[in-house]
């Protein structure tokens, strides 16, 4: 299955709607409706269900913020079923490939981006979904098909979430005389902006942000990139900064290495800057500019036991409904991918400040920014991560 075309364009027009959704909220009535635990989960199925099960995620703030909505909560409702954490969801799709390979699948649940779930399902390496059947209706009483919309890119992604990534910096820099980081291409400018950078080990959204601060224009980045002239036109670029970059892996590694004071300026995912800044109150900064949108979500790894991929099921259904998927914006500040769920974020669950502000999609934060090209990468993204290894090792 290939992604389609008409992915990248429901997602812009998804975000365009920003997260308070205010024109939406007005519209529609409060949600006062509680769907209990025990609507997913009975005596008589617990019997025929694994009793642990293993999720992938990233870490961090985010793996907290699962943590509390989703897990703890599904485990207070079934006594003697455990859930075994596990942080590898940026090695996914290489680690699914040999876990088949081998016939030994150890994962029930992983948490994947859009990009990377299109790979698996392509691959079929995840499992087809029958959304309206596997998962809870919305509390408004539309069904996950629609309750969802465009955050259903394919078949096996099951979404949670829409997020970004974007880059933060220290507010107290000596060497920048007062100066701070208005725009993207700040990243680039280390005569105005010297220190150390982080980011991601990996092409994606770094080769768009090298383009874009290289002079080629967001309409035309794809169809820049998709000749070897172009690939080397970003390389080149990262070039200019390869000395200075501090590569991570896991999103938690920038706010630490921010805090630490490593680096001055580094990308990672919105809500890991929001934890470093409105909970740790360390003297960073969010830059916004050129943020790249995406979706998050899960995967079930194809071919499991009955028993694991009826527990699953079971967990996916509650742990995906509209109370919970809002439940997880009180922890970090990313958006719930249910139309349903929008109304009910709220505060803060500890630091009491609303979140809509601190949302990526929010009007303020979102003046300029990318959309992931889940088609694209996709297709491109083996290619493109063989090119940047051998670019690292030059």
């Amino acid at each position: 299955m290939i992604a389609a075309p008409w992915m990248r364009d429901s997602l812009e027009s998804f975000i365009s709607l920003g997260i308070p959704f205010t024109e939406r909220n007005m519209k529609l009535k409060p949600i006062f409706a509680a769907v209990s635990i025990a609507t997913f989960s009975s005596a008589l199925l617990a019997a025929d269900m694994a009793k642990e099960m293993t999720v992938v995620s990233w870490g961090g703030a985010y793996s907290n913020s699962q943590l509390k909505a989703y897990h703890e909560p599904y485990m207070a409702a079934n006594a003697g079923f455990k859930i075994i954490n596990d942080e590898s969801s940026n090695e996914a799709v290489a680690k699914l490939r040999a876990m088949a390979e081998a016939k030994n699948i150890t994962w029930d649940l992983v948490d994947v981006e859009g990009p990377d779930s299109q790979r698996l399902c392509d691959e079929g390496l995840a499992m087809e979904m029958d959304f309206d059947k596997d998962l809870a209706a919305g509390t408004d009483g539309s069904t996950p098909t629609k309750d969802f919309g465009a955050s259903l890119i394919n078949k096996c992604f099951i979404p949670q979430i829409v997020f970004s990534t974007t880059f933060g910096y220290r507010t107290d820099v000596a060497d920048w005389n007062g100066k701070k980081p208005e725009d993207l291409c700040a990243v680039f400018d280390t005569k105005t902006f010297p220190g150390k950078r982080s980011l991601e080990k990996r092409p994606k959204k770094n080769l768009e942000w090298a383009l874009l601060c290289d002079g080629v224009e967001k309409e035309k980045l794809y169809e820049v990139l998709s000749t070897p002239e172009g690939v080397d036109k970003a390389l080149a670029k990262l070039d200019t900064i390869k000395k200075d970059v501090v590569w991570w892996s896991a999103g938690a590694e920038t706010p630490q290495l921010l805090a630490d004071k490593e680096v001055v300026i580094g990308s990672t995912y919105n809500g890991r800057l929001f934890d470093v800044i409105e909970e740790k109150k360390q003297p960073v900064a969010m830059l916004w500019d050129y943020q790249i949108f995406d979706f998050d979500g899960w995967v079930v790894p194809a071919n499991l036991p009955e028993d694991r991929k009826a527990r699953v099921l079971d967990f996916l259904k509650f742990a995906t409904d509209t109370q919970r998927l809002a439940d997880q914006a009180k922890y970090i500040s990313y958006g719930p991918a249910r139309a349903s769920s929008q109304p009910l974020v709220g505060k803060h669950a500890t630091l009491g400040i609303e979140m809509a502000p601190h949302m990526p999609s929010n009007p303020e934060n979102a003046k300029r920014f990318l959309v992931n090209n889940i088609e694209w990468w996709s297709n491109n993204e083996d290619e493109m991560n063989k090119k940047f290894e051998a670019w690292l090792a030059k």
